[in-house]
């Protein structure tokens, strides 16, 4: 007669398959990971106000582009480091990429007059409404 073995789907092989998937990874220095521009928009009654986040990069290798309602920041991020003893190195890291950040706002910009300051890690951007013209009334004759 043949004996019966009982199935539990959970044993060793099923524990393998998920060894591991729940962790994340890690990075050793959390400086070269920089994952999305943080900022902050406020309105006045004239014009848009935006601080955003960007540490660790040069103006020059920041553009923000406005067409209409549509603003977008771009950033290229770049960062070297390296540490060594003696005539060893004993860790070279490097980072490159872009970081994109884009959002509408409720009325267009008025593209002339717009302003962008960046320092200490922050740029800030006065970006004035454009002027609603109010619809023309014409007279019948």
């Amino acid at each position: 007669m043949a004996s019966l073995t009982r199935y539990t789907p959970f044993d060793e092989t099923f524990d393998d398959l998920f060894k591991g998937f729940f962790v994340r990874p890690m990075s050793l220095d959390n400086q070269h990971t920089m994952q999305q521009v943080r900022m902050d928009v406020s309105e006045d009654d004239g014009a848009y106000v935006v601080r955003a986040e960007i540490p660790g990069v040069k103006k020059e290798d920041i553009n923000v582009t406005i067409e209409g309602n549509q603003v977008a920041i771009t950033a290229e991020v770049k960062h070297d480091r390296e540490e060594k003893k003696g005539e060893k190195v004993l860790r070279s890291e490097r980072f490159y990429g872009k970081v994109y950040r884009a959002f509408s706002l409720a009325q267009d910009v008025d593209e002339t007059g717009a302003q962008a300051k960046y320092s200490d890690g922050v740029l800030d951007l006065r970006l004035p409404k454009k002027t609603v013209e109010s619809a023309k009334k014409l007279t019948i004759q």
